[in-house]
């Protein structure tokens, strides 16, 4: 792992477990075992640091569940929603943080145009499905279908140890699948 990839990876488990305002540059360097210097090199700052791994956490939803868009409607909700369980657990520290980062406002602040590129281009993605599927009530299933993802995720990253994410994603799979 290079050291750009080492910084991004402490810098995100540190702001994940004491939250980003609680964690210092000289922190991550400490535990990356790298120089200020290098940060700054790469990051410019450290709201750069927190706008690149909020970056990468776009990167990676858009590859694992927006790219699935070569079969029917109904085949791409089920990749899609079967994607986006499988992220939540592989990815969970990267997720966790987005969740923190995203309810502070002061982080809020720093990544607001990213936050609204990645709602967009979510909602974007997710209307083309519903369009196909029912077009007269493709904007409000669009906004129902993402809260109810968002509201899964919050509830299993954050709030709940007990999370019953499995039954979950098969309530959520027989609903959308077998309308």
């Amino acid at each position: 792992m290079d050291k750009k990839e080492q910084i991004i990876e402490v810098a995100t488990a540190l702001f994940a477990e004491k939250g980003f305002e609680n964690t210092s540059i000289s922190e991550v360097c400490e535990t990356a075992k790298v120089s200020k210097g290098l940060i700054f090199h790469h990051f410019k700052s450290k709201n750069g640091l927190l706008r690149e791994i909020f970056s990468r956490t776009t990167d990676m939803i858009k590859k694992n569940n927006l790219n699935h868009n070569d079969g029917n409607a109904y085949d791409t909700i089920s990749l899609l929603l079967n994607s986006f369980f499988d992220q939540l657990k592989r990815d969970k520290t990267f997720l966790q943080l987005n969740v923190s980062v995203i309810s502070q406002p002061t982080t809020r602040e720093i990544i607001k145009d990213l936050v609204k590129e990645r709602a967009d281009l979510i909602f974007r993605s997710t209307k083309k499905l519903f369009d196909e599927i029912d077009p007269i009530n493709a904007t409000a299933k669009s906004y129902m279908f993402i809260s109810e993802l968002d509201g899964i995720a919050l509830n299993y990253l954050s709030i709940f140890n007990d999370y019953p994410l499995e039954e979950i994603k098969s309530l959520l799979i027989k609903k959308y699948l077998h309308q």
